[in-house]
């Protein structure tokens, strides 16, 4: 009796563990105006695998591993809208129709570069899918879709999409297709930003090219922000190799070693919210010790080859909310240089990687 009251309780807790480990988001997405639902619009959670297409009554229901995700909701015409998800949740999605002043097209047509895949076309792919090993296998299926504006008295460079931009990765085995909001190159400072929504699809292939996909994606991951996110949720920053120093108030190139990453200067535990924060009011830098640097880094940035590690550099405007994937928010404000921004498309992984 005893040891079937043991096997009961195990069973429960089970239960209840797995229960946790996942959340059910569900809801309904309509026109503002009408409340006509839309239908096949597009809900996927950015930078994941996760995604489903509206039924004709506008509704939709995704499953999702615990922690983080934004939302993506989309429907031709209409205006895409984000919401932040972490929990079971019901919801009335109301999109927006797209309005384009004449003042805009007209705006467009006077910066549009006619011939501009042919001119821009691989400083594109060089600064949004990459230039590391790994982009060298990646191919952009519909170039035809990219529109490019050059604004010569600001002298700058911006690229946007009329569709999602397919992304083949056979390097890491996914497809991806990303809602591009905009790219934009600032040739003054060298600063490239691009916003947009990506949904990862995996390929299918024989088994040896999968266990080359799983051997590669491990690579990617090891060093990776992802893996760095994940670590300070766990608190095993020590443990799994990352060393964070921070610039010193009275120098802007010498920095000194964050001793404590978890003193509450700069961090606030797990709490009933599910996440972490960080904070760090000057630049710091985040080094990564189990991993030597890539060749292609060393000489992209012209670094000797006796580098021994990989150092990020990283400016927080506000604080950083992280949670149990790796998702962290308000994203616009962690602005990576160093490894980090040589890793762009073509070295991403999927949150539910």
């Amino acid at each position: 009796m005893q040891r079937f009251h043991l096997v009961f309780l195990l069973l429960v807790s089970l239960f209840t563990l797995n229960s946790q480990a996942q959340f059910i988001v569900s809801g309904t997405v309509l026109d503002s105006a009408t409340r006509e639902p839309l239908s096949p619009a597009s809900v996927f959670c950015q930078n994941t695998t996760l995604g489903t297409g509206t039924n004709k009554l506008g509704e939709f229901t995704l499953n999702l591993k615990s922690g983080g995700y934004d939302l993506i909701i989309s429907y031709t015409g209409y205006r895409t809208q984000t919401v932040r998800v972490s929990e079971n949740n019901k919801l009335e999605i109301l999109l927006v129709k797209e309005e384009k002043s004449m003042m805009e097209v007209v705006l467009k047509n006077t910066y549009e570069v006619a011939d501009g895949y042919t001119k821009y076309g691989d400083f594109f792919f060089k600064n949004f899918i990459g230039s590391t090993p790994n982009a060298s296998k990646c191919s952009i299926d519909n170039p035809e879709v990219l529109k490019f504006f050059f604004y010569k008295r600001s002298n700058r460079l911006k690229v946007m999409a009329s569709e999602p931009v397919k992304v083949t990765n056979n390097a890491l085995g996914y497809t991806l297709s990303y809602l591009l909001d905009s790219f934009v190159y600032y040739y003054n400072t060298d600063l490239c930003l691009y916003r947009g929504y990506c949904l990862f699809t995996a390929m299918d292939g024989t088994d040896s090219l999968k266990k080359v996909w799983t051997s590669n994606r491990a690579r990617s991951y090891e060093g990776s922000k992802m893996q760095f996110m994940r670590s300070y949720y766990d608190s095993t920053l020590k443990e799994d190799g990352w060393i964070i120093d921070i610039l010193d108030e009275n120098s802007d190139k010498k920095f000194s070693k964050v001793t404590d990453p978890y003193d509450t200067t700069y961090y606030g535990a797990l709490d009933s919210t599910m996440q972490i924060e960080i904070w760090y009011p000057r630049k710091i830098s985040v080094t990564y010790t189990k991993k030597r640097p890539e060749a292609d880094y060393l000489k992209k940035f012209n670094l000797p080859k006796t580098v021994p590690y990989i150092i990020s550099y990283i400016d927080i405007r506000n604080s950083i909310a992280i949670m149990e994937n790796g998702y962290y928010y308000d994203q616009r404000d962690w602005v990576n240089q160093g490894y980090w921004s040589w890793k762009n498309l073509a070295d991403l992984l999927p949150y539910d990687y």
